[in-house]
C-alpha cells in the first residue's frame, strides 16, 4: 500500500457505494492517530491540511511528513491541500507530493471561478494530482474567524462548471456549514440528488463535525464520496489532552502525546465506520 492519487480513492468508494473519510491534521500526533486508525481498520483515507492552517501548522512541516506516513503506511492514503486559495500554496502542496489540491473560489463569480479552477486543473495535472473545487458556498469556515453564509449548490450550474473546468471532485453547499452546527443542519437531499444526476462525478461534503450518522449515510447514498472531518478531531484531541493534565499525579510530554494521538484516534475511528456504512471492516 502506499500514497495514492485521491481519484483512485474516490472510485473504490464509488464501486462500493462508500465513502473516504477526509481528515484534517495539524500536528504530528494528528497524522499518527489518523494513520494508525486507518491501518488499524484496513481502511484507505486522506489526509489532508487547509491552507487557512498553514500559519499554525507550516506546509514545510506538515506537507513532508504527511507525504511520508502515507507513503509507508499499510494502507492506500491519498494526500490533499483544502481550502487551497492562491496558486502559489497549491503548487507548493504538489512539489512536497501531494496527490490533490482543492481549489475555492466559492466566493468568486460564477466565471471567475470556472477559470481559475481551470487553471489549477491545468497545474495539478503537470504533478499527475487531483482537483477538487467548491461551487456554492458552504457556510462557517475553517478556522472560524468567517461566515459569508450558505449558497446552495445550483444542480444545473454544478452540470456546467464540472464539464468547463474538468474537475475530478466537486464540493456541494446544501445546507453543510463549518466548526461546529447548533443543532444539526437540515440538508437538501433532494438538491444532492440533482446536483449527482447531472454531474456524474465524486461529490464532497464539507463541514461533517456535527452531521448525523443517517445524514452520512443518505449523503454517501447520493453520491458523496469525500466527506471533510475537521472540527470533530480538533475538539477531541484538545478534550483528551486536558483530561490528561487534569489527572493527578505527573504529566510529562510523552503522555501527551499518547493522549493526542489517542484523541484523534478516536475521532477517525467513529467515523470510518460511518463512512464504510457500517459493514464489516476486514
Amino acid at each position: 500500500m502506499a500514497l495514492v492519487n485521491m481519484k483512485k480513492l474516490l472510485s473504490q468508494a464509488k464501486e462500493k457505494n462508500h465513502g473516504v473519510g477526509a481528515f484534517s491534521v495539524g500536528n504530528l500526533e494528528m497524522v499518527k492517530g489518523a494513520v494508525k486508525a486507518a491501518e488499524d481498520t484496513n481502511t484507505p483515507v486522506i489526509l489532508q491540511i487547509a491552507e487557512v492552517r498553514l500559519p499554525y501548522s507550516p506546509l514545510a512541516l506538515m506537507g513532508p511528513m504527511m507525504v511520508e506516513a502515507a507513503r509507508t503506511a499499510s494502507v492506500d492514503i491519498a494526500v490533499h491541500l483544502d481550502h487551497g486559495k492562491t496558486r502559489a500554496v497549491l503548487k507548493e502542496a504538489l512539489d512536497y507530493g501531494f496527490t490533490s489540491v482543492m481549489f475555492d473560489g466559492s466566493a468568486l463569480p460564477f466565471e471567475e471561478n470556472i477559470e481559475r479552477t481551470r487553471q489549477a486543473v491545468e497545474l495539478a495535472r503537470e504533478y499527475g494530482g487531483a482537483v477538487e473545487a467548491e461551487l456554492g458556498l458552504v457556510g462557517g469556515s475553517e478556522d472560524g474567524t468567517t461566515d459569508e453564509g450558505i449558497r446552495v449548490t445550483d444542480p444545473e450550474a454544478a452540470r456546467e462548471f464540472a464539464e468547463r473546468t474538468g474537475i475530478d471532485a466537486l464540493a456541494v453547499a446544501i445546507g453543510n456549514a463549518h466548526g461546529n452546527y447548533p443543532v444539526a443542519p437540515r440538508l437538501a437531499f433532494d438538491v444532492l440528488g440533482a446536483i449527482a444526476e447531472k454531474t456524474h462525478i465524486p461529490l464532497v461534503l464539507h463541514g461533517g463535525t456535527g452531521i448525523t450518522a443517517e445524514d452520512f449515510k443518505k449523503s454517501i447514498g447520493l453520491g458523496i464520496r469525500k466527506i471533510n472531518i475537521a472540527t470533530a478531531s480538533f475538539d477531541r484531541l484538545t478534550k483528551e489532552a486536558a483530561d490528561y493534565l487534569a489527572e493527578e499525579g505527573k504529566h510529562d510530554y510523552f503522555g501527551l502525546n499518547e493522549a493526542m494521538v489517542r484523541g484523534t484516534y478516536d475521532n477517525v475511528i467513529k467515523h470510518i465506520h460511518i463512512f464504510q456504512m457500517d459493514k464489516d471492516l476486514q
